[in-house]
């Protein structure tokens, strides 16, 4: 017993440490192999699933607690969810390699965990902030082949080089695949070549820093704070500036849709504009959509008080220029947020949705990664949708060449959750090999090239603005056209080991 908890806290222990902002992900390397060690030596699966979840909560509360700023409830839901699936994979691979030799058993936990990775990018409870492949954000050198394999090329790396370290110890032999295994992307970084090929671009990016919790939704006016915006803006903006970016919700007070034109906010910004008139904003906003009585409606769809009627509520991204004006809603919503999970199965509980301020509640959606045309062809990625790889190549193949992230990170606090955010930007930049222009209501804000290196980034809780010339690229990579491939064959291969272990279990 004594053993396998030190061996539980030693596995935990290193997967928190590698996700330190201080930089030591290379000790992901090393993580797993104590918990294979309990794997291996625990004869009931009762035991081998109650050390797994203490290595898991341990990890997932060492580096996601800041969530608790703003909800306890969310907190502690996404520690014992996450750590319950996690553990499921560990179990899954325990009952599989009593049916299978070794080496198969071994393949086996590897498609399985890419797998629950996988589904975790496409299912309700998504939640990928700790897809192992994540872990090298912090070093985006390293993994610039990350535009041939997205970060379930890192899961993969993280996975394979683990087993074999395991079996080196286990076996007290020293194998020549680890350093293969390691050096091999190392190597392969060498022949990638990163040049940008498109227009350059003049940008400013405005961080008001407004705080969420005691001026963003109750202290200060919807007014107000687009007037704070435009005041900080204005002494960088001149005729050769092509955008302005604003953070997520800039614009607070919902906007409909159909009289946008006619609001005091839209006019504001578009007095701006005509002092510039090569300009186009970029800003969040939230906004509503009346529903006419023949149009179909969405799952989101409420309905007005005392009317017949219906409307939705949307978390936008507007783009405005002198001659268009075009609008995106956010799509990978926040659970617990923005929507409810399985809402065909707990509508009755959206009650339960955590109040952030502003608009509560499921939050409508679009299937269409719009792309907003000018100069530049920029995708408006709000906020959570920037962890997601593969959800960020529609744009690519809509056309995008310029990457805009808008977000509101000051939920977190000044706590590690605003950092990984950031770094996880520098994943997009590489996958999809496209420059990122990034504005947070507070937190950071920075811009990024297509290598992921990071410029200029803000500091917390800095009222600021930066400015700096981006240039676009139109070239797609591997992963823009082949997406999550890794996932998909992993889950193919997971329901074949899974299949056949039924089927020898009946023997």
């Amino acid at each position: 017993m004594y053993r396998n908890l030190l061996l539980s806290f030693t596995s935990a222990l290193l997967l928190v440490v590698s996700w330190s902002s201080g930089g030591f992900p290379f000790l992901i390397f090393f993580a797993l192999a104590p918990l294979f060690s309990i794997v291996e030596n625990t004869p009931t699966k009762k035991h081998v699933f109650f050390y797994s979840f203490i290595v898991f909560a341990i990890w997932n509360s060492g580096t996601t607690f800041w969530i608790y700023h703003a909800s306890l409830l969310g907190v502690i839901a996404a520690v014992v969810v996450n750590s319950l699936l996690m553990s499921s994979v560990i179990l899954l691979f325990s009952i599989v390699r009593t049916k299978f030799n070794d080496r198969r058993a071994w393949w086996a936990l590897i498609t399985f965990w890419l797998s629950f990775e996988y589904l975790h990018f496409n299912w309700d409870l998504s939640w990928p902030w700790l897809t192992l492949g994540n872990v090298f954000s912090t070093y985006p050198s390293v993994i610039q082949w990350y535009e041939y394999t997205g970060v379930l090329g890192g899961s993969l790396w993280v996975l394979l080089f683990n087993v074999v370290v395991y079996h080196s110890f286990k076996n007290k032999k020293v194998y020549r695949l680890p350093t293969l295994i390691l050096i091999l992307p190392f190597v392969f970084n060498l022949f990638i070549s990163t040049e940008e090929n498109g227009e350059e671009i003049n940008i400013v990016v405005v961080q008001p820093n407004i705080d969420p919790y005691f001026e963003k939704f109750d202290g200060l006016s919807s007014l107000e704070q687009l007037e704070k915006f435009i005041e900080l803006a204005e002494p960088d903006l001149d005729s050769t500036v092509d955008y302005l970016i604003g953070p997520e919700t800039a614009i607070v007070d919902g906007l409909w849709e159909n009289k946008i034109e006619y609001t005091t906010e839209l006019t504001l910004l578009r007095k701006l504009i005509e002092k510039y008139p090569n300009l186009t904003i970029i800003a969040g906003a939230s906004t509503y959509r009346a529903y006419d009585s023949n149009e179909n409606l969405s799952e989101t769809a409420r309905k007005f008080i005392n009317s017949e009627s219906y409307y939705d509520v949307y978390n936008s991204a507007l783009c405005i220029s002198k001659d268009d004006l075009s609008i995106y809603h956010k799509s990978k919503l926040v659970q617990g947020v923005e929507f409810t999970p399985f809402s065909f199965l707990l509508e009755k509980l959206e009650f339960l949705t955590i109040d952030l301020g502003g608009i509560s509640g499921s939050l409508g959606t679009q299937d269409y990664r719009e792309v907003f045309a000018g100069k530049a062809n920029v995708a408006p990625i709000i906020c959570y949708e920037s962890i997601f790889g593969e959800y960020t190549t529609e744009y690519v193949r809509n056309g995008s060449d310029l990457f805009t992230i808008i977000t509101n990170d000051g939920w977190w606090k000044d706590t590690p959750g605003y950092r990984q955010h950031l770094n996880y930007a520098s994943l997009r930049a590489i996958e999809c090999r496209r420059p990122i222009a990034r504005s947070a209501n507070t937190g950071i804000s920075a811009f990024i090239d297509i290598r992921g290196k990071i410029f200029q980034p803000t500091k917390w809780g800095e009222e600021v603005v930066i400015k700096r010339t981006l240039r676009t690229h139109s070239a797609n990579t591997f992963y823009v056209r082949f997406g999550d491939y890794i996932g998909r064959i992993s889950a193919f291969i997971a329901v074949m080991f899974i299949c056949f272990t039924l089927a020898k279990s009946k023997d």
